[in-house]
C-alpha cells in the first residue's frame, strides 16, 4: 500500500519545479510528459523525467509519471524509455484518458515485457484518469483490467469537456450541491469493488483553499483516499483532509480493543461509550487504524 493523500503535478520539462517537487511533502510526485508540456517540448522533457527520476533524492515519496495517452503518438516511446532507462526509480506510471480496459492493457503490455527483459523483480504500478465519458461507462471493467492498477483518479477538467458541460458566468445560478456526485460514487464503488484506491482530481484555482478542502472532504466522504495537487500550497491541505485526527486515531484504537475482548467472551456486539460496535461497524474502525499506521500516527 501507498499512501496518496497528496498526489503533486509537476511540468517534466521544468528542471527547476522539479527538485522543488523533490523535496516538498507531498506522499507522490508525478511528473507530467502530458498537457503540461507543449508538443515541441516532450521529447526533451521525457530526458528531464528520467534524469530527475535516476538523480534526485526523493525520500520516501512515490515517483511516478504521467505519459500522454495511448492514442498519441508519443505513448509507446515513453514507456519503453521509461522502463527501460528508469525502472529501477519508477513506482508508477499514469495512463490519461483511458477510455476502455484495451487502453490499460497496452502499457501493461509493455511494461511486462520489458521487465521480463530485464528481469527485474520490482513491477511498476499503473494509475488512470477517468476523464472521458466512455471511460466512466467502462469504469468497472477498467478498475479490474490490470493486476498492476493500484488507482483510478477522477480528472474533472477533461471530463467536462468530454460530457459537454455548461459552467454558468459568475452570479447566475450553479448546479447543486456537487455536480461530480455521481461520477465521484461511480469512481469509488468501481475501485473498491476492484481492490484498488480512488484518487479526485485537481482542484484549478490554487488561491482558493477553502475551495480545495471544501472539495477535499466531499471527496473523502465518498472514499477516496486522497487528492491531486497542482501547487505546493495544496499539499499540507490535502494531507490533512486525508488523513484520520489523533482524536479518531485514538477512539478508534480504543473502539477495537473493547470489540476484540467482546469477541473472545462470545459476543457479537458491545457498547463503546454510548455507540455501538459490531461487525460492520469495526471495518470502518480498522479501515482507520489501518490508515493511521501507514502515515505512523
Amino acid at each position: 500500500m501507498r499512501l496518496r493523500r497528496s498526489e503533486l503535478s509537476t511540468p517534466a520539462s521544468n528542471e527547476r519545479m522539479i527538485e522543488k517537487s523533490a523535496a516538498s511533502k507531498a506522499d507522490l510526485v508525478f511528473l507530467d510528459l502530458e498537457d503540461s508540456v507543449a508538443p515541441n517540448q516532450k521529447e526533451s522533457a521525457l530526458a528531464k523525467a528520467i534524469e530527475a527520476l535516476n538523480t534526485l533524492n526523493w525520500g520516501k515519496k512515490t515517483r511516478g509519471v504521467r505519459i500522454n495517452n495511448t492514442e498519441t503518438e508519443y505513448c509507446y516511446h515513453e514507456v519503453i524509455e521509461l522502463a527501460e532507462k528508469a525502472g529501477d526509480n519508477l513506482d508508477i506510471i499514469i495512463i490519461p484518458k483511458v477510455k476502455s480496459p484495451r487502453d490499460v492493457w497496452f502499457v501493461d503490455t509493455l511494461l511486462a515485457q520489458i521487465e521480463l527483459r530485464r528481469k527485474r523483480k520490482k513491477r511498476i504500478g499503473l494509475e488512470v484518469l477517468i476523464e472521458e465519458v466512455e471511460a466512466l461507462i467502462n469504469v468497472e471493467a477498467i478498475a479490474k483490467s490490470a493486476p498492476r492498477l493500484e488507482a483510478v483518479i477522477f480528472g474533472p477538467g477533461d471530463f467536462s469537456a468530454s460530457q459537454g458541460i455548461h459552467f454558468p458566468p459568475p452570479g447566475a445560478m450553479d448546479y447543486p450541491p456537487d455536480m461530480w456526485h455521481y461520477a465521484r460514487n461511480k469512481i469509488v464503488v468501481a475501485a473498491r469493488a476492484a481492490g484498488i484506491e480512488a484518487i479526485d482530481g485537481p482542484f484549478a484555482n490554487f488561491n482558493d483553499p477553502e475551495g480545495y478542502k471544501r472539495e477535499a472532504t466531499w471527496a473523502g466522504i465518498l472514499g477516496f483516499v486522497g487528492k491531486w495537487a497542482i501547487h505546493p500550497s495544496q499539499i499540507d491541505l490535502g494531507n490533512e483532509a486525508f488523513s484520520p485526527t489523533p482524536q479518531e486515531v485514538e477512539r478508534a484504537r480504543k473502539m477495537e480493543a473493547v470489540y476484540a475482548k467482546a469477541e473472545a467472551d462470545g459476543l457479537g456486539a458491545v457498547t463503546y461509550e454510548g455507540q455501538m460496535i459490531d461487525v460492520a461497524s469495526v471495518r470502518g474502525i480498522r479501515h482507520i487504524i489501518q490508515r493511521a499506521d501507514l502515515i505512523g500516527m
